[in-house]
């Protein structure tokens, strides 16, 4: 894992024909931050996520409403729990910026929650008692309880890599839907959240953060920061391809 980390930033420094690269370990590792390195790396999954039918169907505007209608519902159940991450990681920041930052973005989740509440619920006539009412998917509570795992075990570099998917990868899948949308799109307004220069902000001063604690961190705890962030892309692949299958519980007590 860590070769294959040093590999991909040796790949990002030769590509920036960076002058200063130099000292141990493999060309590059000490200019490249972390976040630079893990999206370089997600790269290939991003493409994925990118083609995911779901995806083409969006950016398309022919993606079933019903099949929107669950993904929001879905997502209004994760952005709560990935809230609550924020905010344990605001806890646990040494810093002002820090604390200040992961608090901001905790109520910035909690904000989108209630907006998918106030806009998508009423354009696509979902009640949104029965919404509250929902149970996670089986994918929505893996990909949450390994967040809080990530944070509450992990510690607080860990959790940084952990929450750093679900900004970097919605920034991207939004910047490079928008130019693609078909004229009078019915999901614009989606892409165009996710697409804005305000969102993209939070996105780098959390990579900021994040790289910020890698430099901190120890031997073992980057180790596990590699690992959070490659397990939180393979989530988000997972989430939108949750939606497209109407991922479900396949069994009950009752």
């Amino acid at each position: 894992m860590r070769d294959s980390y040093e590999t991909a930033a040796s790949a990002i420094t030769s590509a920036r024909h960076d002058p200063r690269s130099s000292g141990g370990g493999a060309p590059g590792t000490r200019d490249v931050p972390f976040s630079a390195v893990m999206r370089a790396r997600a790269g290939p999954l991003l493409e994925r996520i990118l083609a995911h039918p779901y995806n083409r169907a969006l950016v398309a505007g022919t993606l079933d409403p019903a099949i929107f209608s669950a993904y929001v519902v879905q997502d209004a159940l994760y952005l709560l729990e990935y809230g609550r991450v924020l905010a344990a990681l605001a806890a646990r920041a040494s810093t002002a910026d820090g604390i200040h930052a992961f608090a901001q973005a905790a109520v910035g989740a909690i904000d989108v929650e209630r907006a998918l509440h106030a806009g998508f619920f009423a354009q696509l006539g979902v009640d949104p008692d029965a919404a509250a009412r929902a149970e996670p998917s089986p994918t929505c509570r893996a990909y949450t309880d390994f967040l809080h795992t990530s944070v509450h075990v992990g510690g607080y570099a860990v959790g940084c890599a952990a929450v750093l998917p679900c900004f970097r990868v919605y920034y991207d899948v939004g910047c490079r839907l928008a130019p693609l949308e078909a004229p009078g799109n019915r999901y614009t307004a989606w892409i165009a959240t996710y697409a804005a220069a305000e969102f993209g902000a939070i996105v780098e001063r959390a990579e900021a953060l994040a790289d910020a604690a890698w430099t901190a961190a120890g031997p073992a705890d980057r180790a596990a920061m590699i690992a959070a962030y490659d397990r939180s892309v393979v989530y988000e692949w997972m989430f939108w391809d949750a939606a497209w299958r109407r991922d479900a519980w396949p069994v009950s007590v009752r």
